[in-house]
């Protein structure tokens, strides 16, 4: 039982590096902001379009950056959730054996 759970934590472990070397996007009117985060939901950059920056207000620009950053959130948690469940699926033939079955 306890190499299953050792077994676990480190395919665990070997997702979390898979996250993290995945990009997703999340964008805003139309490409003008764009935010790029990781599997892991980790920020890794914003762009405003320069013309788009110079014509918008503060207002504006924070509702876009709300959208762009939950649209690339919203992404790396279906990331996530595929990879969590890949190794889910995988594990839970060996892991049966923990319950009898």
């Amino acid at each position: 039982m306890f190499d299953k759970l050792m077994e676990a934590q480190q395919k665990a472990g070997e997702v979390k590096k898979r996250l993290d070397a995945i990009t997703v996007t999340g964008s805003a009117e139309g490409g003008k902001i764009t935010v790029q985060a990781n599997g892991n939901k980790v920020v890794q950059s914003v762009t405003i379009d320069d013309a788009f920056l110079k014509e918008a207000d503060k207002e504006e620009l924070e509702e876009l950056l709300v959208i762009a950053i939950n649209k690339a959130m919203e992404q790396a948690e279906n990331v996530s959730q595929s990879e969590m469940a890949a190794i889910t699926s995988a594990m839970f033939g060996g892991m049966g054996g923990l319950f009898g079955k």
